[in-house]
């Protein structure tokens, strides 16, 4: 029997988080694509092995999954300086679009690939053959509608293989990945699990336990507000919304454009500027650093309101709500607005998760303490099983 490898992946509309293994390894990958050529000129390509592969995933996707088959992609980083780059679009399904199995296949094969794993997977040639037991979500909404089922279908019994191209170490390997085992998890329920247990499913919050809480997950397309009711979400009450910080960051991006005549590459640029440390809501125009904060605060302060709105319509038809929590990479960038709204209406009981990189790979970490949960119970199950069968036959 092959062996399989644990992933925990979100392919969240902002970028990729893929934990793997025992918490070995991780990926961080913009979710952004391009169409490509095989031979995309590259200068320098003498030098190609000397950079780091994650900032030149160049590769062909082969798998029945996908609308698309066999087509060619810049992913990640290489994808957003091209002319053609694109982002997932509001209003469209996670579970539905090509670009998000490309994302998945592109980051376990980039997995696989490593030096780390050569014990772990065979390698015939340049061919490599990946086995995952696969955790990983889909927001609520989609789940709620049964897109889920359809999703897991898609990855379980197929071939997916990846070719890298002109990629940086790891040209001309080709990866076959299978999955033995797809768990697809509701991102709300997800997010309460991440509250509440370690990686070793020990509760580690348990005034939380027994709590009516909220859990408003603010997406780059979407928002979730799960319920949580006795230690579950509670389906009839969970609502998604078509909402997300894209639209936002697109219209900040061309306000920029129009105002100051400063192109950004993508919305991870638009991100970058209202969230990084140092000269905050500042970009450089001709060399001058120039505020953009009139923008800024007007575009994100609006998209603040409508999810205030949707905040204060929940908690009304749960009135018995103790707390909400605000995740997702959403979040971080309207914390701020989120707080001052709060402060100055309702003063509902809400909390954020002030450790950014936590908010951003909270679903991930979920998803990585259910799948190991899983494979944990069934590996003894499957113990007992080859323990009543050795018994039988003495």
């Amino acid at each position: 029997m092959s062996t399989t490898r644990t992933a925990a992946v979100d392919v969240g509309n902002d970028a990729i988080k893929a934990i793997f293994g025992k918490m070995d390894s991780e990926l961080y990958i913009p979710n952004v694509i391009a169409r490509d050529i095989e031979d995309r000129p590259v200068i320098g390509i003498e030098e190609l092995d000397q950079q780091d592969p994650i900032e030149g995933i160049h590769i062909r996707v082969h798998s029945p999954a996908l609308l698309e088959n066999n087509a060619i992609y810049r992913v990640g980083s290489l994808a957003t300086k091209s002319d053609n780059p694109f982002e997932l679009d509001p209003g469209s399904s996670k579970s539905e679009e090509d670009q998000t199995l490309i994302m998945l296949f592109a980051a376990l094969a980039l997995d696989a690939v490593n030096e780390n794993q050569a014990a772990v997977f065979k390698k015939t040639n340049n061919v490599i053959d990946a086995n995952y037991t696969l955790g990983t979500g889909l927001p609520l909404r989609e789940v709620k509608e049964g897109k889920d089922v359809g999703y897991r279908s898609k990855l379980i019994g197929s071939v997916h293989q990846v070719e890298f191209l002109i990629t940086p170490k790891y040209q001309g390997l080709k990866v076959n990945i299978k999955f033995d085992e797809v768990k697809v998890y509701p991102e709300g329920f997800a997010a309460y699990i991440n509250l509440v247990m370690d990686n070793h499913s020990n509760i580690i919050n348990r005034d939380l336990i027994d709590k009516q809480i909220l859990i408003q997950d603010i997406g780059g397309l979407s928002t979730d507000i799960a319920v949580i009711k006795n230690r579950k979400v509670d389906d009839d009450k969970a609502q998604g919304f078509n909402l997300g910080v894209a639209e936002a960051l697109e219209a900040i991006r061309e306000e920029i454009r129009k105002k100051h005549g400063v192109e950004l590459d993508s919305r991870r640029d638009v991100v970058e500027i209202i969230t990084k440390k140092n000269d905050r809501n500042h970009i450089m125009v001709r060399g001058s650093r120039t505020s953009v904060h009139d923008i800024t605060d007007r575009i994100l302060g609006e998209l603040a309101k409508k999810q205030y709105r949707h905040l204060r319509n929940v908690w009304q038809k749960n009135s018995q709500t103790e707390i909400c929590y605000f995740v997702g990479g959403g979040s971080i960038v309207l914390k701020d607005y989120l707080k001052t709204l709060n402060n100055h209406l309702d003063g509902y009981n809400i909390d954020f998760f002030e450790d950014e990189k936590e908010s951003i790979w909270m679903m991930s970490n979920a998803y990585y303490k259910l799948i190991t949960d899983f494979v944990r119970k069934n590996s003894k199950v499957e113990g007992k099983k080859q323990e009543q069968k050795a018994g039988s036959t003495k």
